[in-house]
């Protein structure tokens, strides 16, 4: 029995438009509700929410047999972090500042058994190989990794076409807050200079036939985005969802009084 198909990247490869949401409140139940609302895609995000290895496992297992594939945002592309995630089932991982061809390789080194990388092979322990119920898991694991890279500053923007050259790279999700911020614009991606290195970038990824990556939260800037040509495109923050909701709630309730 081989590894689970990652049905995500082959989605992502046909170039299909699937539509996210970042999942940051570091709780499964909240993640398995979000779930209910039929997104192709959700970012259990260990960068800027409260994450840590026990919450993104939770999370990976009420997500399993979802529509929505569960997408893990590391903090960084440490390869001891990779391995722990992807024994806890990940299949897909989000890898912010990514910079140069030279990390992009290290990453893809990190997802794979030898001889293509150095993950360890103690799957036996592991979710991913439901618990050495997969008796080949560790042959066929490798090409159901799925591999996102965030580019996020200048320098990535400028080493992209050799970082999209990376056999492994399945993707570039483009940082708009962060990029703007490196270009002087303390996180206003809606500056003329911003919006046309992103517009670039994304064209660059798509011609690359590599699948292209953004989040938007306002109706414009993801219609925007989606005419540029990302086709893995987050559209909502569950936390920023709830927070807006209730405030809005509360201010119409008050203007009643």
């Amino acid at each position: 029995m081989p590894a689970p198909t990652n049905t995500f990247k082959s989605a992502l490869a046909s170039g299909d438009l699937l539509l996210g949401c970042w999942a940051g409140f570091a709780d499964p139940y909240a993640t398995e509700v979000l779930a209910t609302a039929g997104y192709d895609w959700l970012v259990i995000d260990g960068e800027h929410a409260p994450n840590d290895l026990r919450s993104i496992s939770a999370q990976l297992a009420v997500l399993r047999g979802q529509h929505s594939h569960p997408v893990v945002r590391l903090p960084m592309g440490e390869a001891w972090l990779i391995k722990q995630v992807l024994d806890a089932g990940a299949q897909t991982l989000l890898i912010p500042m990514v910079e140069s061809a030279a990390e992009a390789r290290d990453l893809v080194r990190a997802m794979r058994y030898p001889p293509d990388g150095i993950r360890g092979s103690g799957a036996a322990l592991a979710r991913a190989s439901h618990f050495a119920d997969i008796p080949d898991y560790i042959a066929t694991a490798n090409d159901q990794m799925c591999l996102l890279v965030q580019v996020e500053t200048r320098a990535g923007i400028d080493a992209l076409d050799e970082i999209l050259a990376v056999d492994g790279v399945d993707g570039v999700f483009i940082g708009p807050s962060d990029l703007a911020a490196d270009m002087g614009h303390m996180g206003d991606a809606s500056q003329a200079d911003v919006a046309e290195t992103i517009e670039d970038a994304l064209a660059r990824i798509r011609a690359a036939g590599r699948a292209a990556g953004i989040l938007a939260l306002d109706d414009a800037t993801i219609r925007r985005y989606r005419d540029w040509g990302a086709n893995f495109l987050a559209v909502g923050i569950d936390v920023v969802m709830l927070a807006q909701t209730a405030r809005q709630t509360l201010a119409k309730w008050r203007a009643d009084d």
